[in-house]
Formats: C-alpha cells, structure tokens, sequence
C-alpha cells in the first residue's frame, strides 16, 4: 500500500505519521462531486438564460480562406466555428484570437461580432498560445497531483503562478501535512504518467464565471481558496473565473488550450520546500516541463530541458503577497 497511487512505499512510511492532521481539509470524493454537481448547475442556469437566440458575423481570418460565419450569440464557440471550417481546424486550433488581439477559449462562446483566429502551436507567433499551454500544464498538474495522492498525505492545492516560459518550468504550489517530503524518481515518474492519463482521455477544458457567493461556496472546503477569493473578485467586479478538466476543478483567469490531448511529452522533474507552513505542513512548490503533442526533440535536447526544470522556479511564492492576483493562481 502506498500513500500516492503508483508511487514508492517509501513515500507511505511517511505518510502514515500524517494520519493524526486528518483534521485538516482533503480531496474527498463527496467534497470533488459536491463541487462538480455546484459546476453543471451554474453552466446549466447560465445557458438557459440565454433565452432568444439572436445571431452574430464572425469574420474568420485565415487558411483556406477568410469567410463570414453566422453563428449564435452567447452560444456559439470558436470550436463551433472551426466546425465550419474542416476537421483539421478542429484537430489543430488550440486557442483562438478574437478581433486580433484577445486570446480566448476554444469552447467559450462568443457574446458579438467579431473577427477571429484559430491558433495552433506552429503560428509564426506563438507567444499567445504557448502561455496558455504552459498555463493548462499547471493547471492538469493540479489534476493530476489531486489524482495520486491519498487522503492521508493531506494535500491542499494551493495555487500556481502565471506561465512565464522563460523560466523553464510550469509550475504548481501545494500544501501537505509533512515538512520532510523529498519524491524519489520513481514518485516523479508516476506523476508525469499521471499527467500523460489526462491527456490521452482528450478532455476539454471548461471555463465558467461565477459570484464571488458561489465560488465561496464551491471552494469553501478550501481554506487557501477562501483565503484568495477576496482578492480575486474585488479586481473583476464581483466575479470569479473558474475552470474544470474532467472533475478537477481551480480557479484561473485562463485562458486555456482547448483540450488535455494537446498535452505531449510530459516530465515531472522536482519539488521544491518553499516554507514551513502552520504547525505541521509545508508549501511545496512542484515543477514540471512539457512539449506540445506532434513536437519532437532528440533526447540530448529534451535532457536539457529537464536539467533546467529541476531547478527552482523564480515565479512569485505562495506565502508572499498577492499583489497580482486578479486570479490567484494567477495565471496571467
């Protein structure tokens, strides 16, 4: 038995000496499909508000050619689009580009007129569409960390710093109810299939604006989210952005690539004590580097890659004010 999915006995002869902080919030299969049940109602509820459908011009601009869509407003998606267009736009677009300048989700729909972008990772600029890559890598490591830890580690999702690719690594903060966790290769190795899972089951990613009332509500088992939502809503007028992939659920102000299967060659490369956090836990920050799916590098490149994502990310620490945080995690 072993206290991460998949992971080293080592790691559960650690764990077992957590078992007296069961005190403390976990990732509870009631708590994940309380939330979730919170999620498809409000996307439900918003929806049907839509009401009478009114049509919208979406000018696309791109290969084979540029052309006018008649889609619905408030309903109708840049994915809905891409339909329109062939099924190598939908394959390929990961991120789309509204009146040339605002990134937006695949599956967000669109609430006017406007000119629009399909994006992909070969674009002559991708500076767009690799943060909201390296943005969806945090945000699957959250998934993917709520995924192979048992209840006993006591792990809390913290947050996770806006991408910056320059520094090398995609990062996520968390909590766990031990100040002397040091993951062996093996443990990092069964985190990074855990990411490879999520991007074979090719799910999308779902964004959702919420009340502050209702993310309180949604993340009230959270003490960390709690803690940041204050922050997060008073900088967007009372609204939080919210995202779900599968059943994991976080808040970022996104935007994200379409689906997990644009995800490729994935390494889970170290975690790092950041600080002693409370009377028993610690804050960890947990570093990760990954290609887009169809790219390939020769293993020297790759190695390199790695060696550079094991060394600790510079980005803002969870323990230091959030002067940025119009979304905690702050996902830029």
């Amino acid at each position: 038995m072993s206290g991460v999915r998949q992971i080293t006995p080592a790691l559960w002869n650690s764990v077992t000496k957590w078992q007296k902080f069961n005190n403390l919030r976990q990732f509870s299969n009631s708590v994940i499909e309380r939330r979730n049940e919170l999620f498809t109602e409000e996307q439900k509820r918003q929806r049907e508000r839509v009401g009478r459908i009114e049509k919208i011009e979406v000018r696309y601009l791109g290969l084979p050619q540029d052309v006018t869509l008649i889609m619905n407003r408030d309903l109708s998606t840049p994915y809905n689009c891409a339909q329109h267009l062939s099924e190598g736009h939908c394959k390929r677009s990961a991120l789309a580009l509204i009146d040339g300048n605002v990134a937006w989700d695949m599956h967000r729909p669109l609430p006017d007129n406007c000119t629009l972008q399909l994006l992909n990772f070969t674009v002559a600029d991708p500076h767009v569409v690799n943060k909201a890559f390296w943005r969806s890598c945090s945000f699957m490591l959250g998934a993917a960390l709520q995924n192979a830890f048992k209840e006993e580690a006591n792990l809390q999702l913290h947050s996770f710093p806006g991408p910056n690719i320059k520094s090398g690594s995609f990062v996520h903060d968390i909590v766990l109810g031990s100040r002397t966790w040091e993951p062996s290769k093996p443990e990092l190795r069964a985190l990074s299939a855990e990411m490879i899972k999520l991007a074979a089951k090719d799910i999308k990613f779902e964004r959702l604006e919420i009340n502050n009332e209702l993310a309180l509500e949604m993340f009230k088992d959270s003490h960390y989210k709690r803690e940041q939502l204050p922050s997060i809503s008073s900088q967007n007028q009372g609204r939080v952005v919210v995202y779900r992939l599968g059943t994991h659920i976080d808040i970022s102000r996104g935007p994200m690539i379409a689906s997990s299967r644009f995800l490729g060659k994935c390494t889970i490369a170290a975690a790092h004590k950041l600080a002693d956090e409370g009377d028993k836990d610690a804050i960890y920050r947990v570093q990760g580097v990954a290609l887009p799916s169809g790219f390939v590098l020769n293993h020297v490149a790759y190695g390199t890659l790695e060696e550079r994502a094991k060394k600790l990310n510079p980005a803002r620490q969870p323990n230091e004010p959030f002067e940025e945080l119009s979304h905690v995690s702050q996902m830029a």
